[in-house]
């Protein structure tokens, strides 16, 4: 059976997206704990982060870079946080958290709610701020 997020990628499932090539997909967390936490995957599904092959791993790297770049200039912050958990949904993925401290990307268990509109608007802002 096929992860959410490859349903996703398949366009199964709306997501916000934020930026997209033939290899990658970033796109909001819609259970986030910061303004602006961002998914960045693989569209090939494969369970595990180390499991990637080399020239997919580093792309993967390369793609959620040039994500975060676009988030802080969207979202205020001191820093993006890069965490990478991938327990609960079997396709490997990056969490980008826009944080003002250590305690913005610890803590999972606080999470936001947004509107529709509101994560359209966070979408935007991102999206508008990629090269």
């Amino acid at each position: 059976m096929a992860s959410i997020f490859t349903k996703i990628v398949k366009g199964e499932i709306p997501a916000y997206k934020v930026a997209e090539d033939e290899n990658y997909l970033a796109f909001l967390d819609i259970f986030p704990v910061a303004k602006g936490h961002v998914l960045v995957i693989p569209k090939k599904e494969v369970d595990y982060l180390f499991d990637l092959d080399d020239e997919l791993y580093t792309g993967l790297q390369m793609f959620a870079r040039n994500v975060a770049i676009a988030l802080k200039k969207a979202v205020p912050c001191e820093k993006v946080g890069v965490l990478v958990l991938g327990l609960e949904v079997p396709h490997a993925h990056i969490h980008l958290i826009p944080m003002q401290n250590e305690a913005d990307l610890l803590n999972f268990s606080k999470k936001l709610k947004f509107t529709p509109e509101e994560f359209a608007e966070i979408t935007e802002l991102i999206s508008k701020n990629m090269d």
